[in-house]
């Protein structure tokens, strides 16, 4: 195991792991990398974050030598190569949302009546097809394997914003497009690709007041702070995505899905009467008299807030109030008959953290390790995550060797999902 995969292991990003140690995140990932190695003064405080000692730190900052000569050996490795061409791909991706970002930017808004009818057609088709992916990305087990249609679908979008004489349905479209892609960065772990993503959705969306599409960019780039436990940065873009929210269409939940998302900062924050106060806004979603929109960027329909409210008393510590209110949630029809991995697995993960906060094994391995299987049927990286950040509350159960060999299986478990 290597420095990444330990640190990983212990269920610190690279954002984490750099504020505990002093460092900036470039630094870690050239840690990660093997570009450097840590100087001896930041040696004690990684140790202690990684649960090493300090021989058993400089024993994985020092690969084996037979290793480095096979892989700086000409031909380079398979491992770095198939590295590469993830990367390459990557960058592709990205490439093809900055051309369409910029395209969004720079498209004209007067336009002769022909065309408009044209364009409003070609725009209506990248809705459906938009529709169509996010319906795809939603049930597909493995969503890297909904990566290389969504390029094909930005590489079309691109051209299509080339040859417009009038951007309005396409700077939507795009919004839309940018946000899907958005998410399958964030499903990989990839939060700075995601962010960038989302920005962009963000601004393609602002670009013609299409406020719900804006609003949902924006919660989408909190996600990306909240994972990181960047709970005021998520508070501030969440302050704004509610702002935006509130000049779109009150026909949608829009707003109510802010403040579902409010909800998880404020517990971050521990704050119990901000927390339930938003939960309470987000349910009124019931009270919208149109059917809500649960399709393609905007799916929020109040069907999980029970879980949601399950996990929100996990992080204030009200292990009575979460432990009943979870468990309701996995017996309800939805959960209980397997219709979302995701869910069920984000349920699961929080029942095993109030086992392990309880010092429970039996209830951290009969939930958590559900969680894992369904994890590795699924090569959600979602799931992975969140068992990752379980972690932490494992050292709670002592030295249990269930739990200690429950612990290897999640920090192994991030390699599998890649290699798959």
């Amino acid at each position: 195991m290597g420095l990444a995969e330990q640190r990983k292991a212990m269920g610190y990003s690279q954002e984490r792991f750099a504020a505990v140690i002093g460092v900036d995140r470039t630094t870690v990932g050239r840690w990660d990398r093997g570009v450097t190695t840590p100087e001896a003064y930041h040696r004690p405080k990684m140790a202690e974050a990684l649960q090493l000692s300090l021989n058993e730190l400089d024993a994985l900052l020092t690969p084996p030598r037979a290793d480095f000569q096979e892989c700086t050996a000409s031909p380079p490795c398979d491992r770095h190569g198939t590295e590469e061409i993830d990367d390459m791909i990557r960058r592709e991706f990205l490439r093809l949302m900055v051309v369409a970002g910029a395209l969004t930017a720079l498209a004209p808004g007067d336009a002769d009546a022909i065309a408009e009818i044209v364009d409003r057609r070609s725009a209506d088709d990248f809705r459906l097809m938009n529709s169509h992916l996010w319906q795809v990305y939603q049930l597909a087990r493995s969503k890297r394997s909904v990566t290389p249609v969504v390029q094909d679908q930005l590489g079309a979008l691109n051209d299509a914003l080339k040859e417009s004489s009038r951007g309005a349905g396409l700077c939507e479209a795009a919004g839309d497009l940018f946000q899907l892609a958005g998410e399958l960065s964030f499903d990989g772990n990839r939060y700075t690709d995601a962010a960038a993503s989302y920005a962009l959705a963000a601004s393609a969306s602002s670009n013609v007041q299409a406020f719900d599409l804006w609003a949902c960019a924006l919660v989408r780039h909190a996600y990306v702070d909240l994972y990181e436990g960047r709970y005021t940065e998520a508070a501030e873009t969440l302050d704004v995505a509610g702002r935006v929210a509130k000049r779109g269409d009150s026909a949608l939940s829009t707003r109510h899905w802010v403040a579902s998302v409010q909800a998880e900062v404020y517990a971050g924050l521990q704050n119990l009467g901000a927390c339930e106060r938003a939960l309470d806004e987000a349910q009124r979603v019931a009270d919208l008299a149109t059917p809500v929109h649960t399709g393609g960027w905007l799916r929020f329909d109040g069907s999980r807030l029970a879980e949601e409210r399950g996990a929100r008393y996990v992080q204030l510590g009200r292990l009575d109030l979460a432990e009943e209110t979870l468990k309701r949630a996995l017996e309800s029809r939805a959960l209980s008959k397997g219709q979302s991995f995701r869910r069920r697995g984000a349920v699961l993960v929080d029942l095993a953290a109030v086992g392990a906060k309880r010092r429970d094994v039996e209830q951290v391995i009969t939930y958590g390790g559900e969680a894992l299987q369904l994890a590795k049927q699924s090569g959600s990286g979602y799931i992975a995550r969140r068992l990752q950040g379980l972690q932490m509350d494992l050292q709670k159960c002592g030295r249990d060797g269930r739990v200690a060999s429950f612990s290897t299986e999640i920090g192994s478990l991030q390699t599998m999902l890649r290699k798959g």
